[in-house]
């Protein structure tokens, strides 16, 4: 009896360092966060408005033209024949298929142009937070932004961590 309880007692004792050994250490970011503050994003977001400003621009004065071509056409519609008149209402729909067909490439492109310009960012971050991660020596980060994969983020934040390491 005397040899078992020993028995016990040593293999606790030998299994208990392992235990602790085998606990994993865990971080959590809010990465949403740390990418909408990063300087670089600004300025992305920054070009991506003036792009779409651009575009929208553009947008309001072939609706302009249109509106004013197809007010032109109506009003004189009485004083032509039927032949200038069913050309003029092939010229306005044209015109239509075009706007649209404007306003939805200027939407592909500014998702486009917002895809390029974030990827290089988002891949940024990433090398940031592992970096910050390996020298704090951290197992696992994980993600507590909302939505993200966290149940609960009581572990050590290291979104100061990696802004400093980004910079800012």
């Amino acid at each position: 009896m005397k040899h078992l309880s020993t028995l016990i007692v040593s293999l606790l004792l030998f299994f208990a360092p392992l235990n602790v050994m085998a606990q994993s250490k865990v971080a959590h970011i809010d990465t949403q966060q740390l990418i909408s503050e990063m300087p670089e994003v600004i300025s992305a977001q920054s070009e991506l408005k003036k792009l779409e400003s651009q575009y929208a621009q553009e947008m309001e004065t072939s609706v302009k033209e249109f509106q004013t071509k197809a007010q032109n056409y109506q009003g004189d519609a009485q004083n032509q024949t039927d032949l200038i008149n069913q050309q003029r209402q092939i010229e306005i729909q044209e015109m239509q298929s075009r706007i649209q067909e404007f306003r939805e490439t200027a939407a592909q492109e500014l998702q486009k142009r917002s895809a390029e310009m974030m990827r290089p960012l988002y891949e940024k971050a990433r090398v940031a937070i592992e970096k910050v991660a390996t020298v704090q020596m951290f197992d696992y980060v994980l993600d507590s932004s909302p939505g993200g994969s966290v149940i609960m983020a009581s572990g050590k934040d290291l979104m100061a961590d990696v802004k400093s390491e980004l910079g800012f």
